[in-house]
């Protein structure tokens, strides 16, 4: 069905201001979709008419929504001026809070990262951190070039699941004293800039869907084994959170221990490796990474521990494939990087463990996962904010 003008239709007048907004609204997804176009061009692809089109970008311009970015040369008849969307009229932000880094991007409303930090977080209370966050967030934005007003929206990546009721993050167990109530209230008075919280593997997910090796896939699930484990789960382009948020907290699933039960997450993490090599034999100061980097090498204990981690995350995808049925599964976080090493014994496990065969791959988005899901989600509300802000709608 061809849009409808908003010139063309009689009613009051604030029917029609609703109409025209519609209408700018709609040339404004079709120049961020597909690219810059002509008024012409325009009014082919939308089915409005000419006059429509020029009054709407002619509105849009004036907002400092769209602007000319060149001209095209037709076989005959007069130049066409091309508009595209203007990328500076509005700025998101993006935040990952770990263990280890906290990490900060401001993009345009193009998704163009322009100021990002990498911050090492050696907070040890949730005050000291929040801090952190606050501090490292304004120098981003002041290194952007963005006015504080220009953020429309923020989007904040932690372990956990964020309570909206209690005010509070639930189940961040690695980051002690983060689950205080209202350490997100006070960021955003700080920060001035309205922020939403979401667990950090969903963001990775929607991170890898957006931008990674995601793109395109019906439902697909991202594991993220680092200092935790977790998982994200994303359907038709959308996150499944569950009832209470709480979808994809698979490290709580149990698992027997050596010494009783435990969980699963206490099998697969980071940790976990470094105590199978232990037990296996290796010595000294150990991270999982240089047990995986001495499996590389060749080490014996190192390589039965990288086995073992395999067969555990092998488990892992078994139990998330039965449920979810995706037809691809990611493996990303600290644990993931390592993926080269991981794969053949997560392959050959799972054949024999479960008949279900889907898709494993690694993550392509590596340590930004997180981040840039952030500023994918905040894009999409500072997109509508902007729009909402600059055209009176």
């Amino acid at each position: 069905m061809p849009a409808t003008d908003a010139a063309e239709q009689p009613g009051q007048p604030w029917n029609r201001r609703r109409l025209r907004s519609t209408n700018e609204r709609l040339l404004l997804d079709r120049l961020r979709a597909r690219g810059p176009a002509s008024r012409a061009q325009l009014a082919r692809e939308t089915g409005l008419s000419k006059p429509t089109v020029s009054s709407a970008l002619a509105a849009l311009e004036e907002a400092g929504l769209v602007h000319e970015v060149g001209t095209r040369a037709p076989e005959r008849g007069r130049v066409a001026v091309l508009y595209a969307p203007d990328p500076a009229a509005g700025y998101a932000l993006g935040i990952d809070i770990g263990r280890g880094w906290l990490r900060v991007a401001v993009a345009d409303l193009d998704g163009s990262v322009v100021a990002r930090a990498d911050v090492r977080n050696r907070a040890r209370t949730s005050g000291t951190m929040a801090d952190l966050v606050v501090s490292t967030a304004r120098q981003v934005v002041a290194d952007s070039g963005a006015g504080a007003h220009e953020v429309a929206h923020a989007v904040v990546g932690t372990p956990g699941v964020y309570d909206e009721k209690q005010r509070r993050v639930r189940y961040a167990m690695h980051l002690p004293g983060w689950g205080r109530a209202g350490l997100f209230d006070r960021m955003r008075e700080e920060l001035g800039v309205p922020l939403e919280v979401h667990n950090d593997a969903n963001l990775a997910a929607l991170g890898e869907y957006t931008y990674g090796v995601g793109a395109g896939s019906r439902l697909f699930a991202y594991i993220m084994i680092g200092t935790g484990l977790g998982m994200g789960v994303v359907s038709e382009g959308r996150l499944f959170t569950g009832a209470h948020g709480g979808a994809g907290e698979i490290g709580f699933l149990p698992w027997p221990g050596r010494r009783g039960p435990g969980t699963l997450e206490e099998a697969v993490s980071g940790e976990a490796v470094v105590e199978a090599a232990r037990h296996f034999g290796m010595t000294g100061q150990l991270t999982a990474k240089a047990v995986f980097d001495a499996a590389r090498e060749g080490q014996g204990p190192a390589v039965e521990a990288v086995r073992l981690e395999g067969e555990r995350i092998a488990h892992t995808v078994a139990a998330a494939t039965a449920v979810l049925d995706p037809d691809l599964v990611v493996l990303g976080g600290g644990v993931g990087h390592s993926v080269d090493l991981l794969l053949r014994p997560v392959r050959e496990s799972l054949r024999t463990l479960t008949p279900l065969r889907p898709k494993i791959v690694p993550g392509r988005l590596g340590e930004d996962a997180v981040l840039l899901g952030a500023v994918a989600t905040a894009l999409g509300t500072a997109r509508d904010v902007v729009f909402e802000r600059r055209s009176g709608s």
